[in-house]
């Protein structure tokens, strides 16, 4: 596997190109000197809309000022990535930030202002100017918040808190990728070094049941050192999303977190119930890997180590490309052709080195295009990575080609469908082309855990946050302990009783970024099972399917993510996608037992 000691040592081929950014930081500085100057002109729009014309200006002006920033705040955040550690870069995010803040008091009156209107007399206003039909879907979905936006004063008070009100979130992101200290391990020659976190995904693997453990216990050293902090800064998130629900009259958090997509609760309840009625295919392969591994005791460290031994290799980057090319054709000669155009111009950061934000990750810019950071292994599990974000990359660059700025950006709650398919279509072609038992039932156990990681463990996360936030809204205390119990009880439920429960195990939570972005990670869920049965369709050669996924990437958010989604063929509404996707693990399980 390729290590490198610092960032300079990596090709430059393999690292991203923020020249298509900014050339410099002075051209940065002039586009936050624009923004200054756009935010201050906006300001003097409160209380002067009266016509069509004054509010097409407005809405004009505030698109343009919202490109810049989104390009200056990338640029920022995409420069402390690529080193959490440099000084320089958290200066200029910081600045982003506030400026962020700033442009948010600056527009704070356009909301209350608008549901001050009345249907008929904003209809009145796009009617009298051409231009704001372009912005009529944006300004009518306005008034579906017409009861959850507060007064001019109030509103301009809660742009103020922005940046305080996120501050758990930034607070666990500088503990978990700038100061974490993980503990020691014994190297091969045995020598003792610092764990990293590269190491430890591989490490977590190792055939050596004592590496495993060692790696284990050293990884979780620093959360369970760090548990009353960490466990201070998700109580602090938890209560913020709570309150702010409250101030703006949602009946709870978790609809509050849904009002945007317009998913029902009862889509977020039904992945959960339905989940956990269909546990007994994970609990069966929970024995499977105990019995196969011949343990006396399963430990969470022995459930990432793959089960059938000696077919590891190496995929360097170059090779696994090519992999993804063949991979992905299926889905047609423009989507190949844009991978391509990913890895010749740079969009991609593709190694670990020292300070980095760990995990990977795609940003897509309007205007501009998708960066991708990876922490690549030249392993199996990157090669997954890769193939996964570049589904999102993909997804990003084909809705800003297609859609206007205001509807380019997709949301959360459908980005996870791209990224998923592209995994299935992968396993797909590496099953098919494999003749080689050994190595196809290490496939099957590898896309068993992917399933695992993806689907199942979402789920209980999905639990945890709706378990969290309803004790937050009946005022109950959120600390260690409650996290801990929640957390274990939950690992048990969904793992089943083959498993030992070692005491790092109900610190999983201490762990999770995710958390600090309220209800988020159900969509992956949600998302793997829409992608299953695309993918399905699609590797059937179903023509229509193709036809209406590509048209699916193509649309950004120019409709609400359930009904894009039922364009192709998928209904979350209904239980079936859920429980076919169940269905569709328990096949995997019982194919993988006969072998």
């Amino acid at each position: 596997m390729t290590k490198y000691t610092n960032r300079t040592e990596v090709p430059i081929q393999e690292k991203w190109n923020l020249s298509d950014l900014y050339a410099n930081q002075s051209k940065w500085e002039e586009d936050y000197r624009v923004i200054e100057k756009k935010a201050e002109n906006l300001k003097e729009f409160d209380g002067q809309i009266g016509d069509g014309p004054s509010l097409y200006q407005y809405l004009k002006q505030k698109e343009e000022l919202s490109f810049l920033l989104n390009k200056m705040y990338a640029y920022a955040m995409l420069k402390v990535d690529e080193d959490t550690r440099d000084t320089n870069s958290q200066a200029l995010l910081e600045r982003a930030k506030r400026l962020n803040v700033n442009v948010s008091a600056s527009t704070s009156f356009f909301m209350p202002f608008l549901l001050s209107l009345d249907e008929a007399k904003l209809k009145q206003y796009i009617a009298s100017d051409q231009r704001l039909i372009y912005f009529e879907d944006d300004l009518m979905e306005s008034f579906r918040y017409k009861d959850h936006v507060l007064s001019k004063e109030q509103e301009e008070v809660l742009s103020q808190l922005g940046e305080a009100l996120s501050s758990p979130g930034y607070i666990f992101g500088m503990i978990n990728n700038a100061d974490i200290k993980f503990g020691v391990i014994t190297n091969k020659n045995g020598e003792n070094v610092e764990l990293t976190r590269g190491m430890y995904a591989k490490l977590i693997e190792d055939e050596d049941r004592k590496k495993r453990k060692e790696a284990y216990k050293a990884y979780y050293q620093p959360y369970v050192q760090l548990k009353n902090s960490i466990a201070s800064t998700l109580s602090t998130a938890i209560k913020n999303n709570v309150t702010l629900a409250k101030i703006r009259k949602y009946p709870s958090a978790l609809e509050k977190a849904l009002f945007g997509d317009k998913v029902p609760k009862e889509v977020y309840e039904n992945l959960i119930t339905t989940t956990k009625n269909n546990l007994t295919s994970l609990h069966e392969y929970t024995r499977i890997r105990k019995e196969k591994l011949k343990v006396n005791e399963l430990h969470q460290y022995d459930m990432s180590v793959p089960l059938v031994n000696g077919v590891m290799k190496d995929i360097p980057f170059d090779e696994a490309y090519r992999i993804m090319y063949k991979a992905l054709s299926p889905l047609g000669e423009e989507y190949i052709k844009i991978l391509k155009e990913f890895k010749e111009s740079r969009y991609i950061d593709v190694r670990e080195t020292p300070g980095k934000r760990s995990g990977a990750y795609n940003l897509g810019i309007y205007g501009v295009h998708p960066f991708i950071l990876l922490n690549h292994q030249d392993d199996l599990d990157s090669l997954f990575t890769l193939v996964h974000e570049c589904g999102h990359g993909v997804h990003s660059k084909l809705s800003s080609q297609h859609q206007p700025q205001i509807t380019a950006r997709y949301s959360i709650f459908v980005a996870e469908v791209a990224s998923t398919v592209n995994e299935v279509l992968l396993i797909n072609y590496l099953l098919t082309n494999e003749t080689d038992q050994k190595v196809r039932q290490h496939l099957l156990n590898h896309f068993i855990d992917q399933y695992k990681g993806t689907f199942f463990t979402q789920v209980m996360f999905a639990e945890f946050e709706m378990q969290t936030h309803e004790m937050a809204e009946k005022g109950l205390p959120l600390n260690v302990e409650i996290f801990n119990q929640i957390y274990e009880t939950l690992f048990k439920e969904y793992n089943g009783t083959e498993i030992v429960l070692d005491d790092e195990v109900k610190y999983g939570w201490s762990r999770i970024p995710h958390f600090y972005r309220p209800f988020y990670v159900y969509k992956y869920a949600t998302g793997f099972a829409s992608a299953i049965h695309l993918a399905t369709k699609i590797l059937e050669g179903d023509q229509n399917t193709l036809n209406t996924y590509i048209e699916f990437l193509k649309s950004g958010s120019s409709d609400y993510p359930l009904e894009l989604l039922k364009k192709t063929g998928v209904d979350l509404t209904t239980p079936f996608p859920i429980e076919n996707s169940l269905k569709r693990f328990g096949e995997l399980v019982g194919e993988f037992s006969k072998l």
